[in-house]
């Protein structure tokens, strides 16, 4: 069972989790739903290549991978 130090915790932890979600979104941007098709976009692979998620419309898997500039392979 939890103290009411650690509820407070959790709850205070929870709240700056949100208030940060809410403020890093861009503005326009609208939240995805679950079993909801994705927005199609477009992105330069590993490659070089535009590839597009309209591509991969009727696959049963797409596993997409995001990774900031500094983590690009080489």
């Amino acid at each position: 069972m939890l103290t009411r130090r650690h509820q407070l915790r959790a709850g205070l932890l929870g709240l700056a989790l949100a208030a940060t979600v809410a403020t890093t979104l861009p503005s326009g941007a609208e939240a995805l739903e679950v079993g909801k098709p994705a927005p199609d976009f477009s992105l330069p692979s590993a490659t070089g290549e535009t590839v597009t998620l309209r591509q991969f419309r009727g696959k049963k898997i797409v596993v997409l991978e995001f990774f900031g500039a500094a983590f690009a392979p080489t």
